[in-house]
C-alpha cells in the first residue's frame, strides 16, 4: 500500500516544494527552510517501512556517519533529524547538480579533466571519513551528488563502517553493490574497509573515463571470477597515467592495493593541466576569492602583526575570520633569511607538492592544487627581519588535513619561528 504524502509543512520548520526521488524506504524532496530561507533537501522515511530488522541499523548508521563527517565540502552535509509518529526526516544539503550517474547516462563518458576534478574529490573526501575511522563501503556514480556549482558531494552512508563494527581491526559484513564491490568482500573474509573503498574508486573511475563498468555481468558468479583474474580491457581513449592509477586500484590482492594516500599523489591527479569543467583553470591571483580575501580581511600586514612579533602578545584572533568550523584561514612566520631567499624556498615547495604557482606584481605568490588556493606574501619589517603570510583563500580544510604537514617540512629551512600554530 502506498504510504501517505508527508505534509507540505514539517514540523513549522521546512516547506516542501518539489518530489526529486525515491529509494526503497524513503522519498526525498527540495524544501525550504522557514527559519532562515535556505534551500535544502528532506528525507521522508516512512517508518512503516522499517520494520524490517536489516533497515532501522542502516537509518541509525547513516544519521551516525553523516553526524562525525560534518565538516568536509565533499560530504554531504546533515543539518538536523526529525521525526513524528510515522516518519522520520533526514535534513541535508540540497544537491542541485543531481546525481553524477545521471550526468554519466547523458554524456556517456566524461573527458579526463571532468573526471580527474571528481575524482579528486572524491578521494580528498574518504580520506577524510577513513580518518575519522569511517569505511562508506557502498561507493557508486548513484551515490554520488554534485551541488549548483558542480561540486561533488559523497552521500548515502546507510552501509558504511564505523570504528565500533571492528573485529581484530577488520571488518566482516558483506555489503554493497557486485558490480563496485571489493574482491575480499565477494570471497566473504575480513577485509580492510578503507582498501574495499579504494578498490570501489578505481571501478568509478574507469566508469568516469570509459562510459562503462570494467565489470559487469548479470551472472554474478562469472562476473567474480572475472575479478579475481582482473578481466577487463581499456578504452583507446584513456591515458596511460589514468590507465595505471586504475590498475593500481584494481588490485585483487588488497595489500599489494594502492592506498588513497599515495592516490592523492598520484602523477595523474596532480596533473597541473588538469581543469575543470572543461576550462583551463581560474588564476589564483585573480580569483574572485583573492579579491575577496577571506570575508573581507585583507592581506597585508598591519600594527598588530608587528606588535604580536615583538611581545608575543597575539591580538590578531579579535579581528581575523576564520572558516570551515573555526579552522584559521592564515599562517605565518618569521625568517631571517632575505626575501628573495624565502620567495624561492615557496616555490620550490610549491612545485615539488604538485601546486600551480603563480606570481602578482606585487609579489605575492599563488599556489593552486585542487580546490586548495593559497597566497604567500614576504613582508621585511628591517633588514634580515621578514614576516612572511601563509592565506588559505580556498580549501582550508583540505589543506590542513592533507598538505600542511609537508608544507611545514618543505620551509623549515627558511622558518625562524611560526606564529599562532594551531
Amino acid at each position: 500500500m502506498e504510504a501517505s504524502p508527508p505534509p507540505r509543512t514539517i514540523l513549522g520548520r521546512y516547506q516542501l516544494s518539489r518530489f526529486l526521488g525515491r529509494g526503497n524506504f524513503a522519498k526525498v524532496y527540495q524544501a525550504r527552510s522557514l527559519v532562515d530561507g535556505a534551500t535544502v533537501a528532506v528525507k521522508a522515511i516512512d517508518k512503516s517501512k522499517t520494520v524490517d530488522a536489516a533497515m532501522e541499523p542502516r537509518i541509525v548508521r547513516e544519521i551516525d556517519a553523516m553526524r562525525r563527517l560534518q565538516n568536509h565540502p565533499n560530504i554531504l552535509k546533515i543539518h538536523e533529524v526529525l521525526a513524528t509518529k510515522t516518519k522520520i526526516y533526514l535534513v541535508v544539503d540540497y544537491a542541485g547538480g543531481g546525481e553524477l550517474f545521471s550526468k554519466l547516462s547523458r554524456r556517456g563518458r566524461l573527458p579526463e579533466p571532468l573526471a580527474r576534478r571528481y575524482f579528486s574529490q572524491l578521494v580528498s573526501a574518504l580520506l577524510f571519513c577513513h580518518r575519522h575511522g569511517i569505511a562508506h563501503r557502498d561507493l557508486k556514480p548513484q551515490n554520488l551528488l554534485l551541488d549548483a556549482a558542480g561540486d561533488l558531494k559523497v552521500s548515502d552512508f546507510g552501509l558504511s563502517a564505523l570504528p565500533e563494527h571492528l573485529r581484530d581491526d577488520l571488518l566482516h559484513t558483506a555489503c554493497g553493490t557486485p558490480a563496485f564491490t571489493a574482491p575480499e568482500i565477494l570471497r566473504r573474509v575480513g577485509y580492510d574497509g578503507s582498501k574495499a573503498d579504494a578498490w570501489s574508486c578505481g571501478v568509478i573511475l574507469y566508469n568516469l573515463l570509459a562510459g562503462h563498468l570494467p565489470f559487469d555481468d548479470s551472472n554474478i558468479p562469472a562476473m567474480c571470477r572475472r575479478i579475481s583474474r582482473r578481466d577487463y580491457q581499456f578504452p583507446e581513449w584513456i591515458s596511460k597515467s589514468a590507465r595505471s592509477l586504475i590498475h593500481q586500484l584494481l588490485d585483487p590482492n588488497p595489500k599489494s592495493r594502492i592506498s588513497l594516500e599515495r592516490v592523492f599523489e598520484n602523477r595523474w591527479l596532480r596533473n597541473t593541466k588538469a581543469v575543470c569543467c572543461d576550462v583551463l583553470e581560474e588564476s589564483v591571483l585573480e580569483s574572485d576569492l583573492y579579491k575577496k580575501c577571506c570575508d573581507g580581511y585583507k592581506l597585508g600586514m598591519n600594527a598588530f602583526d608587528i606588535i604580536s612579533m615583538s611581545s608575543g602578545l597575539d591580538l590578531r584572533g579579535l579581528f581575523e575570520t576564520t572558516s570551515e568550523k573555526g579552522r584559521r584561514r592564515e599562517k605565518r612566520f618569521s625568517s631571517e633569511k632575505s626575501v628573495g631567499t624565502v620567495e624561492a624556498k615557496v616555490k620550490e615547495v610549491g612545485e615539488r607538492l604538485g601546486f600551480r604557482v603563480e606570481v602578482g606584481k606585487n609579489g605575492a605568490i599563488g599556489l593552486g592544487k585542487g580546490n586548495v588556493r593559497l597566497v604567500v606574501e614576504v613582508f621585511e619589517i628591517v633588514s634580515d627581519s621578514l614576516l612572511v603570510s601563509v592565506k588559505v583563500v580556498d580549501g582550508a580544510l583540505d589543506f590542513d588535513l592533507l598538505h600542511w604537514d609537508d608544507w611545514r617540512l618543505g620551509l623549515q629551512d627558511v622558518v625562524l619561528s611560526w606564529h599562532h600554530n594551531e
